[in-house]
Order: structure tokens, then C-alpha cells, then sequence
């Protein structure tokens, strides 16, 4: 009896409560959870659905901004039962490099209107069926779902409020955004919208970080900052416009939520005379100043250091080998204007053609929402054991083991020929590819702006760069006292050539380095195993242009050379995939004591009133390690680092890390490297030029070291 009692007890309490079961999806536990402990027939209530995120996770608002998707919820309910779209909590401001984001991180509860029908029997259980998808993000973006159910009893009359989820639901439902008798308009004044927003709320608001996160993905560039004026009534933001306000029929209206001084608004402006009340106060005192560092340019100024960019790049030391690769090539010509022209714009298509397809893959990845930069190709172990192969082949083809496009008989003779242009083109080709690790002069502000922009303008920038980096080489080509200057062909030519396999080797050997540090030891004897095949492939493919020269067969050896490539360049490069290993980055030959980089460290320094120096680099940035060895890497400086009680922090990007491209997008840089000096008291720090000396670096630290 006792038994049956207690049985009956325990079914009684656990049928007036909802019950529902979590879902773990991965990187997020997703439940739905009733703000009632049942429902009535006819009766609305709010469920909600609550996700409970991993640290350093997101999901997305319902504008997931510049990338992202919006979580949704699929249904599936008996007849008569309905329920409501989601309403939307105030979302967050998600920076990633130049993209900025909307979503949530931490948990966020979505609650749903849910009505019963009249015609639901009381004393009954409603089984809520339903399939959530969300996209949930850190560094990549990974898409789950989950199907959950939720159990609700069906009362006689109005339920009671959960216990555990009834106020929670409530104080989400009433920090909402929801109209409250705001008015607000809004102009397209070129490239900008003003949005003036009145109302009794905002008179005396703190309207230092006021926010306006539109409905609409593309109504404004929603990584821009949003100037804010104050009014005696209301405020007014100067928001740079996107691309609903470039099309022919531009939106009569503009929805979105206003947040200001944490609470959020919703509201509808329409397209009218802005208020006088809106504005007239000026900017509110604690306005936030832009981030330090962030280009300031617009398209023809970007352009413009793009082109000086450009051409210096030419100077830099990555890229030597293929430029001297390409002056004996048009020494070759000894004199034959037409055929160099012919060579010089071969060259120029090639650097062309390969900067807009990097820059393109570049803005595509970004637009995804990797937190990529320029060099973002050489973050990745199997392209750089990839490269590492092709510049073996190119030195091993210099060397005179096997020719492409030329008889061994005929160096010099076969530049004429078809294959030459080709070559020119392939040569374009490889310059811009070891250009990657470079970073010149102005190049760093001019990427870094380009990358913020829509993809049409950071494609100019791009190609800007393109052609300074082309033109020296096609103007030698073109103007004839130029090319008059250049020796004459004859056998020192083959010497020439020869020699310059060198400088092919000597970057094979920096590439297998940069994989040491990517992947740790286990990479030497891979890559070099697979170069020993490839090596073979290359002589068994010279014996083949051998034995065609002197009439012999020679489809079996090439056809052998074709397997071994492929064999060394798979075995090599792409199989098995090199895993990033978690182990520490190495630090180099770096003489100075150094620390790595964290957000967090740099803080604890400059609270603790310490002079900090931050170097961003990277072991495949050429730039890098030449600015380390003669500027960084020196008494004096370290000497300047005691002096100042200063301390070196090293913010390694050889593995692509999301906080380090931040940071350089903060500071308006797509790409190492990047020094930055900050004092003993804070504030912003002074950036240093990319090409350092030793007088720069203890200069700076001096300054810095006497703020204290």
C-alpha cells in the first residue's frame, strides 16, 4: 500500500512539471525550458530555447553581421499548437580582424510564444518536438544541431511559474529590445547614414558607447565605429552606409535596436528630416577614440602606398633569387627590344594574375571568417613543404639536372621560343609566391585598410601592389637605354645561371626550418625524403631530355620522372597532413630574453607600470628574421631593455593564431611584421617602421622608459 502510494505521489508531482532533455551538440548544450510548469487549453506561454556555450565560443544574433549565421528552430508540434518566432535578446559586438560580428557568448535563453488550442484536454501531457540548428564559432566556424523535445502537462486553469526557468524566461522577455516611443529618421549623405533617434528615454542617457545593430546583413559596414552627437532630446550616429544604400532603389526604412547605456531599444526609422533634438550637444565626454594604429586612408591614398609598397618589395631579400632569375633573362636578349617587351609584359601578367588570385582567396577566407593576413598561405605546413619542393626544382633546373622548355644544347638560344614566354609568365609567378613572407614600407597600412573594405575596393589596393612590384622589371623591358645597359649573352650567362641555384637552395633549407617550427622535427625527414625523390624524378627527367637530343626513346624515363614527382610531392607535402603541433613556438637564434605574447600578460605589465617592446612575426616572414638579427638581436638593445626595465614580447604568427590577427587588424595591418613600443604609464603605443634599425628600437624604448 505504502508503494502504491508513493508511486502515485511521484507521478503526480513529476506530470505538473515540464520536462526536457539536454543536448550536448559539441561546442554548446542546448535544452528547451518552459517559464510555466504547464499550459491551459488556450492558454499562450513563453518556452525558450537556452544555450549554454563553451568559453571562447559564439553563435549569432539574427543579423549575424559581416559573417555568421542566425541560429533557427524547426517545429514539430501537435495539430492546434503554434508557436512564435524567436525573440531576440540584445546582441554583442564580435570583432575578428577587420570584420565585426553579432551574437552571443557565455548562454543566451531565445523565448518563443507557444499557445495551446481550446481544444486541449486537461490532465493530458504535450510532447514539443523540435530541431535547433546553430553555426558556433571561435577561430573556425563549426555548424550543429541538436533535437530536443520539452513535455508540458495540460492544466485545468493557468499554470504556476517554474521554479527554475520562470524568471530567468521573464528577465530575458523583459530586457528585450521592444519599441518605447522612440522616433527616429534617417538621411544617406554619400558614403555615410545619419540616424537621429528622440525620445523620453535617451534625455540624459550615458551615450558613450551607444550601439545601432541593424535587421538587415548589408544596410551598413558594421565594422566601421559609429560616431555618436548628442541632442537635448535624443542622439544622432554617423554610420558609413553598405550596400543597401548602394543600389539603385535604396530602403525607405531602417530597423534595427538601439542600445544605449545597456539597455536596448528597438526602433524604425524612416527616411526624413533629421530632428534638431537629435544633435547640438556635441560628441558625449567619454566617447571611445578609434584603436590606435588603424589606417586612416581612403581608396586613392591606399592605392598610392600600395604602388611605393610595391616597388620596394623588389628590394626585399625573399625576393632576390627570382629577380636575378629574370635580369639574366632579359640580358639575355642582348639588345632584341621587341622580344624583351614581349617577355617584360609575360613577367607583369604573371605578378598580376597571381596577386588578384591571392588577394581574392584572401578576402574570400576573411569574408568567411577565418582570421587570415597577407602571408596567410604560408601558415599552412603542407603549402610550405609544397613550396619548399618547387624551389628545390627550380634550383635543380638552374643547376642544369633537367631543362623545361629548352634543350641542354640551346641555354641562351631558346629564349625567343614560346616556352620563353611561358617561362616569363612562371617567373611572375614565383616572384609574387616568395613575396608572401614579405612585408615593405607603406605596404602594411595600405593592406591593412584594403582589407577592411568591400571586396571591389581592396582588389585596387591589391592590384596597386601588383603593379610596383611588376614595374621595374617590365620598364627595363620597354625602354630601350635600359636594356642597352644590360650585358651581353655569351658563356657567362650559364655561370650566371648556375650560381643563382644557390639562392633556390639556401630558401628550400629557410622553408624546411619554417616547418620545424610549425610542426616540430618529425617534418625534416619527411620533406626531406620526399626532396631526395623528387631530386630523382628531376634526373631521370634530364637523362630523357638526353637521350631526345641525341635521337634516343625517352617516354618510359619521363614517364618515371612524371610517377617519382608525384610520389615526393604527395609523400612529401600532402599526405599524411602535417599536424600544427601545441607545443611552443621556438623563439630562433633570438639573443634577447623574451616572452610570449598574450593580451593578458601585456596588461599585467603595463599595470605594473613596465615599458613593454611587442614584436609580431613570423618564422616564414624574411623581413622578420632580417629586422631580428641586425636591429633586435643586439647589445645595445638589450642593454636599452634593462636600462628601461622594459620587457620583450614576442607574438609568434607562424601557426595562424585568432588573437595575434586581431591585434594587427586593430592596428591596421594585414601582416607582419609589426613593432610596437608602449610607455611605462599606457596609453597607445608608438609603432615602430617595418624596416627597424638598432637606433629605432633603443630610441623608442628610451621614450618609453622615461614616461615612468
Amino acid at each position: 500500500m505504502m508503494r502504491f502510494l508513493l508511486g502515485g505521489l511521484f507521478a503526480l508531482v513529476f506530470s505538473s512539471l515540464a520536462v526536457a532533455q539536454p543536448v550536448n551538440t559539441g561546442h554548446l548544450t542546448a535544452e528547451l525550458v518552459s517559464a510555466a510548469q504547464g499550459i491551459a487549453p488556450g492558454q499562450t506561454i513563453h518556452v525558450a530555447l537556452r544555450q549554454k556555450i563553451q568559453p571562447g565560443w559564439h553563435t549569432y544574433w539574427r543579423n549575424p553581421g559581416d559573417s555568421g549565421e542566425a541560429t533557427k528552430i524547426a517545429w514539430t508540434l501537435p495539430a492546434g499548437w503554434t508557436a512564435s518566432g524567436f525573440t531576440w535578446p540584445a546582441p554583442h559586438r564580435l570583432p575578428l580582424g577587420p570584420l565585426t560580428n553579432y551574437g552571443y557568448k557565455n548562454e543566451v535563453l531565445l523565448p518563443v510564444a507557444l499557445t495551446a488550442p481550446a481544444s486541449a484536454q486537461p490532465g493530458s501531457t504535450v510532447s514539443l518536438q523540435a530541431k535547433a540548428d546553430f553555426l558556433v564559432c571561435a577561430d573556425i566556424c563549426i555548424p550543429e544541431s541538436a533535437a530536443l523535445n520539452l513535455s508540458l502537462p495540460v492544466t485545468d486553469g493557468p499554470a504556476l511559474a517554474d521554479p527554475k526557468w520562470g524568471a530567468v524566461v521573464a528577465k530575458t522577455l523583459a530586457e528585450a529590445p521592444k519599441p518605447t516611443g522612440l522616433t527616429a529618421a534617417f538621411e544617406a549623405q554619400g558614403q555615410a547614414v545619419k540616424l537621429a533617434v528622440t525620445g523620453a528615454v535617451l534625455k540624459g542617457a550615458d551615450m558613450a558607447d551607444a550601439y545601432f545593430f541593424p535587421f538587415s546583413g548589408t544596410a551598413i559596414d558594421h565594422a566601421k565605429p559609429q560616431a555618436i552627437e548628442r541632442g537635448p532630446e535624443g542622439l544622432t550616429l554617423s554610420i558609413v552606409a553598405g550596400y543597401d544604400f548602394q543600389s539603385p532603389t535604396p530602403p525607405k526604412d531602417l530597423a534595427g535596436v538601439l542600445v544605449v547605456a545597456d539597455k536596448a531599444y528597438e526602433v524604425t526609422a524612416t527616411s526624413a528630416p533629421l530632428p534638431a533634438a537629435a544633435a547640438g550637444l556635441g560628441p558625449p565626454p567619454a566617447k571611445l577614440a578609434a584603436p590606435a594604429g588603424a589606417a586612416n586612408l581612403g581608396l586613392a591614398s591606399a592605392a598610392f602606398f600600395a604602388l611605393l609598397g610595391g616597388l620596394i618589395l623588389n628590394l626585399m631579400p625573399c625576393v632576390f633569387p627570382v629577380l636575378a632569375m629574370k635580369a639574366a633573362s632579359l640580358a639575355g636578349h642582348g639588345g632584341e627590344q621587341a622580344e624583351a617587351r614581349r617577355q617584360g609584359l609575360a613577367f607583369g601578367a604573371g605578378v598580376l594574375v597571381t596577386f588578384l588570385g591571392l588577394a581574392a582567396i584572401l578576402i574570400a577566407l576573411r569574408a568567411a571568417g577565418s582570421a587570415v593576413g597577407w602571408g596567410f598561405q604560408l601558415q599552412d605546413p603542407p603549402v610550405v613543404a609544397t613550396l619548399a619542393l618547387l624551389m628545390l626544382l627550380v634550383g635543380l633546373n638552374l643547376s642544369g639536372v633537367f631543362e623545361i622548355g629548352t634543350s641542354l644544347q640551346g641555354v641562351g638560344t631558346g629564349l625567343a621560343s614560346r616556352g620563353g614566354l611561358a617561362g616569363s609568365f612562371f617567373t611572375g609567378v614565383l616572384a609574387v609566391v616568395v613575396a608572401a613572407p614579405c612585408t615593405a614600407p607603406f605596404m602594411g597600412p595600405a593592406l591593412g585598410w584594403a582589407l577592411t573594405q568591400p571586396p571591389v575596393a581592396a582588389l585596387v589596393v591589391f592590384l596597386a601592389l601588383a603593379i610596383g612590384f611588376a614595374l621595374p622589371f617590365v620598364a627595363v623591358a620597354f625602354v630601350p637605354g635600359l636594356l642597352s645597359r644590360l650585358p651581353r649573352p655569351g658563356p657567362w650567362m650559364d655561370v650566371f645561371k648556375k650560381a643563382l641555384a644557390f639562392p633556390m637552395y639556401a630558401a628550400v633549407a629557410w622553408l624546411v626550418w619554417v616547418l620545424t617550427v610549425q610542426v616540430g622535427p618529425d617534418a625534416v625527414p619527411r620533406i626531406l625524403g620526399a626532396a631526395v625523390l623528387l631530386a630523382l624524378a628531376a634526373w631521370i627527367a634530364g637523362a630523357a631530355q638526353r637521350q631526345h637530343a641525341i635521337g634516343g626513346r625517352h617516354v618510359g624515363l619521363a614517364a618515371a620522372a612524371t610517377l617519382v614527382g608525384a610520389v615526393a610531392v604527395v609523400g612529401g607535402a600532402l599526405w599524411p597532413a602535417y599536424a600544427i603541433a601545441d607545443a611552443a613556438q621556438s623563439s630562433g637564434e633570438a639573443k634577447l630574453d623574451d616572452e610570449a605574447y598574450t593580451p593578458e600578460r601585456l596588461a599585467a605589465l603595463q599595470a605594473e607600470g613596465r615599458p613593454v617592446l611587442v614584436n609580431y612575426t613570423a618564422a616564414w616572414c624574411v623581413s622578420c628574421q632580417v629586422n631580428d638579427r641586425t636591429a633586435l638581436s643586439t647589445k645595445a638593445v638589450s642593454e636599452a631593455l634593462a636600462r628601461n626595465n622594459a620587457v620583450y614580447l614576442k607574438a609568434d604568427w607562424t601557426k595562424r593564431d585568432a588573437v595575434i590577427a586581431a591585434e594587427l587588424a586593430r592596428f591596421g595591418r594585414a601582416g607582419v611584421p609589426l613593432y610596437l613600443v608602449y610607455g611605462a604609464k599606457g596609453g597607445e603605443p608608438a609603432i615602430l617602421p617595418s624596416l627597424l634599425t638598432e637606433g629605432v628600437v633603443v630610441k623608442a624604448l628610451d621614450a618609453a622608459g622615461r614616461t615612468s
